[in-house]
Parts: C-alpha cells; structure tokens; sequence
C-alpha cells in the first residue's frame, strides 16, 4: 500500500509542456515529487504486517509494612513461596522463573523521612517469569485471584503487574517488511510512468525509513502490553524517469 506525502513539486506549465496528463487521485496514491528538470520521481511505500509477540516478562511484585522487621520479613519470604507456588501451578518451569531478594525499608531511618509514620518498615519482594510462551503468560497473568484471597499484596514500586511482551524475532522480520515497501513504491512509481507516456528508470536514491512497532490495532500506545503487534515502514524512493 502506499501513501502520500506531500505534492507534486511542479508547475502547471511544466506538467503540460512535458504531456503529462494524470489524475488528482493517482496523486494520492504515494506520488510525493516529481522533477521534470532532473527526471526524477520520488514515491513513499508503506508496507504493514501483523505479527505475534514472541518473548514475555512479567514481574510480580508483592509488598508488606509492618512496625517489627522481623514481621515483615517473615511475611514477605512466606508471599514469595505462594508465588512461586503459583507459577509452578501455572505450568512454569524453574528456568522461566526468578526470585529476587527480598527488601526492606526503615522508614524512620531515611535522613529526611518523617517521625511521624504508620507502620515503620516496608518491604517488597519480587519474581519474575521470563519466558517464550506468551500465551501461557498472558492466561496467567489472568488467574491471580487466588494470590490476592491468600492475602497477597500485589504490585509495588515501578509494578503494575501486567506482562510485557517483545518481539525478539524483529530483524527476522525486517528484511521482508523492506521488501514490501519497495516493490510496493516502485509499482506505483512505474504506473506513474506509463500513464505519463515515460519509462521509469533506474532506483537513483532510498531512504528505508524507520520501522515502527505498534500495538495490535496499530495505535501510538505502549505496544508491550499486547501479544498481537504491528509493524510498520515509510521508505522513500526516488527513481529516474526517461
């Protein structure tokens, strides 16, 4: 598919000396310039593709505070032994699965904290699934009910416990998305030139844009959140014209 960007950057007078006749709408097809001066056209290609999310992380943060050290930290190890209980239970295995160490915090010995605190020690814990099986981390991520009935405080700083999806397999992709795009530009480039009684020449410059990866109904939003992506490209190709 192509797109346009701009208009054609010749005059009237120059379009009917050289005979070319052609359609506002071809125009908006992804012509972006034509020199009648230097011979040249330059066209933008857009191609898409949507693809599926081949790698996902999911932190599962967890929290406790308590006015005794010992109280937090006890309940913390105890919540980390229901996660990891939980995500066995899920299906994952012991090398898609992280637990980091636990923390905790004596508000009353930050050096400009507040005197004044309901429960002096707060603490976190975390653990992360890493894994290739997207789909079963997203029916997980799901099923954390019984997590939050047992108890379980979810979420922490920087945690909103949604997983995060990725697309590791990118520059497998990219190639074929290159592709698209110009084979797309230089058909409608070489429609250009036969409607204009013109043979389109040689490739004489490329700009192969920048690929984009959106979220799965192609909006500017986070696209991690989503299993389901779409990739994008603007490439810019200019041509001779003889």
């Amino acid at each position: 598919m192509i797109v346009a960007e701009g208009r054609i950057g010749i005059v009237s007078a120059l379009i009917l000396a050289a005979g070319i006749g052609f359609a506002g709408a071809q125009v908006a097809q992804g012509i972006e310039r034509f020199r009648m001066a230097e011979r040249t056209l330059t066209v933008k290609g857009l191609a898409e593709r949507d693809v599926k999310s081949d790698f996902a992380v999911w932190t599962l943060a967890f929290r406790r505070a308590e006015n005794e050290f010992g109280r937090v930290q006890q309940a913390l190890t105890a919540d980390r032994e229901r996660v990891l209980a939980f995500l066995r239970e899920q299906g994952f295995t012991d090398d898609e699965v992280e637990a980091r160490p636990l923390q905790v915090q004596d508000l009353l010995a930050r050096e400009y904290g507040s005197e004044r605190v309901a429960l002096r020690f707060n603490g976190q814990g975390q653990v992360v699934v890493k894994s290739a099986r997207v789909d079963l981390v997203a029916a997980a991520s799901n099923r954390v009910d019984p997590l939050i009935e047992a108890g379980i405080q979810l979420g922490g700083e920087g945690s909103d416990g949604a997983p995060r999806y990725q697309l590791r397999g990118f520059n497998d992709i990219k190639p074929m998305l290159l592709e698209e795009a110009t084979l797309s530009a230089r058909e409608q480039a070489r429609k250009f030139a036969t409607d204009a009684g013109a043979t389109l020449g040689p490739l004489r410059n490329a700009n192969q844009g920048t690929i984009r990866i959106l979220d799965d109904d192609g909006s500017e939003m986070d696209s991690s959140r989503t299993i389901g992506k779409r990739l994008r490209v603007v490439s810019t190709f200019e041509f001779t014209v003889e």
